[in-house]
């Protein structure tokens, strides 16, 4: 594919093109809001869930095909779906009566060459894996696969004569390296978008910070029976913050309804002080499981410590953000950055790059921005259609910021093996 490069401001390394950056600046920002909405969905919610699996996915395909074949070979699972079981629960026991079912769809490289790739068994023992240890006291038969994985040629592939020449006809049964043209020149798998920006309010650090905190090793092993679907709705008017949280309990640890009580206030506890110790200069408001109705034990008492026990669902993408948040009053994308291929995929990369660029520029400049880098489908992966930084300029060098963006997004390839190695968020 040819592309609308001018020579002579090219460099090339390593199979990306480096150019100089088409830079659009813009004063078009607004920091300071009037009210925000911010919303965390924890790691045992459905979507966080589902976001999670389809990851580890993807990172256990990748290492398979990097160890076997020395390359990631094509794949994504970023439509990986959850779909609830049913349970019973009281004081003092549950357990799943239905399995939670995994759907197991996407694509992925069945071959390299003569060699089959056992994807079917990588992916259904990772799922039931990941399920057993996220989930409390739940075993493999507790889960449930339907594997409906696609091998079909990337679109582009034709009949016509001298297509076998290319590579789309072969994009998930590669003949060789021959077969994976990003090797030769790393591309932009498609026309998309990431965005993002620093740096997070007082309302998205108490929010994402809250839930962290409840889901964390130090809070479980004094609030043990508290379970991992927590979710947390957080708004601020002005400088009043207030946050309705859902915490789930799990029935085999809680004896009677006062001893759920007791659990909740310990928990209440927590979350005050650090609200307090984060939202100096405001007021704050917490109420938590506002469905309760202790009149009739009608209680977030659960098997697993997460509702897709009961008929809920996870979907990739549903959730949050690549930041941890749900942020409609700041820039978003609708792209589900898990499952996605690390190597070079745009709904992946430029997502992680974008926030990674806004902190950047933040931390050297101490200004609040907005970064949006657009991508154009077979352009250079290190060379984005187009860079937008909003922010207020006023004394600042831009030629600084360009040398910083250019920096910085010479690094987008090096995001691989660090989203192999689980050191960026995506959830």
């Amino acid at each position: 594919m040819s592309l609308p490069i001018n020579s002579n401001n090219l460099l090339k390394k390593g199979g990306c093109l480096f150019l100089n950056m088409n830079i659009f600046y813009t004063n078009g920002v607004r920091e300071r809001l009037d009210f925000e909405v911010v919303e965390r969905k924890g790691k045992g919610h459905p979507d966080t869930l589902a976001d999670a699996l389809a990851e580890e996915l993807s990172v256990a395909y990748s290492l398979y095909t990097k160890s076997n074949f020395g390359a990631i070979l094509h794949h994504n699972f970023d439509k990986v779906g959850l779909l609830g079981g049913q349970s019973f629960v009281k004081f003092g026991n549950g357990y799943l009566t239905k399995p939670i079912r995994v759907i197991l769809n996407g694509r992925a490289s069945t071959k390299f060459g003569s060699k089959t790739i056992p994807v079917k068994q990588i992916l259904e023992e990772t799922a039931k894996k990941f399920l057993v240890r996220n989930l409390y006291k739940i075993g493999k038969d507790d889960v449930k696969i339907f594997y409906f994985l696609s091998d079909s040629s990337s679109p582009g592939h034709s009949a016509e004569k001298d297509s076998y020449k290319g590579t789309r006809n072969f994009w998930f049964e590669p003949r060789g390296y021959k077969d994976l043209s990003e090797l030769a020149f790393l591309h932009s798998n498609d026309t998309s978008l990431g965005c993002g920006y620093a740096p997070l309010s007082i309302l998205e650090k108490v929010v994402l910070s809250v839930e962290e905190h409840i889901n964390s090793d130090s809070c479980k092993k004094n609030n043990s029976a508290i379970g991992t679907d927590i979710k947390i709705m957080g708004k601020r008017v002005g400088k009043e913050i207030s946050l309705t949280i859902c915490i789930p309990q799990i029935a085999d640890l809680v004896e009677n309804q006062e001893e759920y009580k007791f659990n909740l206030k310990k928990v209440q506890k927590r979350i005050e002080k650090l609200i307090s110790s984060q939202a100096k200069g405001c007021d704050f408001g917490l109420a938590i499981n506002t469905r309760d109705n202790f009149d009739i034990n009608e209680l977030y008492l659960t098997a697993t410590g997460s509702s897709i026990e009961s008929g809920d669902e996870g979907l990739v993408g549903r959730g949050n953000r690549v930041n941890g948040l749900i942020t409609p009053k700041r820039p978003m994308s609708m792209e589900g950055a898990a499952g996605k291929n690390p190597v070079y995929h745009i709904g992946k990369l430029y997502y992680v790059a974008s926030f990674q660029l806004a902190q950047k520029i933040y931390d050297t400049f101490g200004r609040y921005n907005e970064v949006y880098l657009i991508s154009q489908s077979g352009r250079s992966l290190t060379d984005p259609w187009k860079i937008i930084v909003a922010m207020n300029w006023r004394g600042i060098n831009k030629s600084k910021i360009s040398k910083l963006i250019e920096d910085e997004v010479g690094k987008i390839p090096s995001f691989t093996e660090k989203i192999l190695q689980r050191e960026i968020r995506l959830y």
